[in-house]
């Protein structure tokens, strides 16, 4: 199975090994399971049919291996090369265990961009089919090239079919959002629709699958994979549903209302202190430290967690300065920052606090905390 999908600085769990026309790949450490399991069970397959001894077996499994992987590149470079030819940056594929990724700076910004990016990997995998099937046709039966010609044509196949199915994470998924995005002007609504679709497809496959079981039309060994490309599916569609929502609500990101309220206090001041001063500052809304020198300018950020960490027998006796981040440490953004752009600077920044600016001014101080209640009300999140 393979997805496209937009990435987050930062959280990359990949190697990278090279680039490829310019992008950078990275392999995931789960294709060695998967490149073991090819070589093992394909090895000896191949193995039987050819009646080769077991070292040429598990050869010509590592060779369908390498073919494999050069498909699913193959199909991820056909989305990345398309993203890039309509402007859109493109960070690196992965490989992983169950395909791949291409991980794209932004969203597409059109309907028509996005279902032309969707459709490439597709149709690369379906061109690799059909040459694969002629390759098969045309060569002897019964040699290593006719075995590897027929599995790289199964393959890229069922890759080309099963993953034009209308479903968020899969590329069809991707299709059908940029069709009811057309029709509806809604991005986010279109996306939500199609996460809901690839909902219904994970559990239809995991139905279908246990149909085909029941009638002794599969083996027992396709139920685990069967089950892990469900969950695999379930899961990006539910990611794609919740992104939906959280992109309709970024509207009501408003910066000077969102981020709290700075209270400076000299360095050195006793933590206690500073937090009844604040608290009779403000006593109806939260407001946060800033920890300024003697010629006022701020130098740091009481850490709000970290100074709840601290018993209060003892923030009498600790001053702010132990507790605060450095400002410099600190992202920045405009108190006229939008919505969008805010999120961005969350995902390309991780982190607990930013400081929100006017000119040269800290003006306030915006909590993660604070950002995600707003976005996902109803979620319970850990402050």
């Amino acid at each position: 199975m393979e997805q496209s999908r937009q990435s987050r600085p930062g959280r990359r769990t990949g190697l990278q090994v090279g680039r490829v026309f310019g992008v950078p790949l990275y392999l995931n450490a789960s294709i060695l399971l998967l490149a073991l399991l090819i070589i093992v069970l394909y090895g000896e397959l191949a193995g039987q049919r050819l009646a080769l001894s077991p070292t040429l077996g598990y050869l010509v499994g590592a060779g369908f291996v390498v073919s494999l992987l050069g498909s699913v590149l193959a199909h991820e470079l056909g989305h990345a090369l398309t993203a890039r030819h309509f402007g859109i940056g493109v960070r690196g594929i992965t490989l992983e265990l169950l395909g791949g990724y291409t991980e794209m700076d932004r969203d597409a910004p059109s309907p028509r961009v996005d279902l032309l990016v969707s459709l490439a990997g597709p149709a690369v995998s379906a061109l690799l089919g059909v040459a694969a099937v002629a390759a098969t046709v045309a060569l002897p039966d019964r040699t290593v090239a006719h075995q590897l010609a027929f599995q790289l044509a199964v393959s890229n196949v069922i890759v080309a079919v099963f993953n034009s199915l209308p479903g968020l994470p899969l590329d069809g998924g991707r299709a059908l959002r940029a069709v009811i995005w057309a029709v509806t002007r809604d991005r986010h609504r279109a996306t939500e629709v199609a996460g809901w679709v690839g909902r219904v497809l994970a559990v239809a496959t995991v139905a279908l699958v246990g149909l085909l079981y029941a009638v002794d039309l599969l083996s027992l060994l396709a139920l685990p994979l069967t089950a892990l490309v469900a969950l695999t599916i379930w899961h990006g569609a539910g990611q794609s549903i919740r992104l939906a929502r959280i992109g309709r609500r970024l509207p009501l990101i408003d910066l000077a209302r969102l981020a709290r309220p700075v209270f400076a206090v000299p360095t050195a001041t006793p933590l206690a202190e500073a937090q009844r001063r604040a608290d009779e500052s403000a006593p109806d809304r939260p407001v946060a430290l800033l920890v300024t020198d003697a010629a006022g300018r701020p130098v740091a950020v009481v850490d709000p967690a970290a100074a709840a960490a601290v018993p209060p027998h003892r923030r009498p006796w600790l001053a702010v300065d132990a507790v605060a981040r450095a400002v410099a440490d600190l992202p920045r953004m405009s108190v006229a920052t939008d919505g969008e752009r805010v999120l961005e600077t969350v995902q390309a920044h991780p982190g607990a606090q930013y400081l929100v600016t006017a000119g040269e001014d800290v003006v306030g101080i915006l909590h993660i905390a604070d950002l995600a209640h707003l976005l996902e009300p109803h979620r319970k999140m850990n402050t």
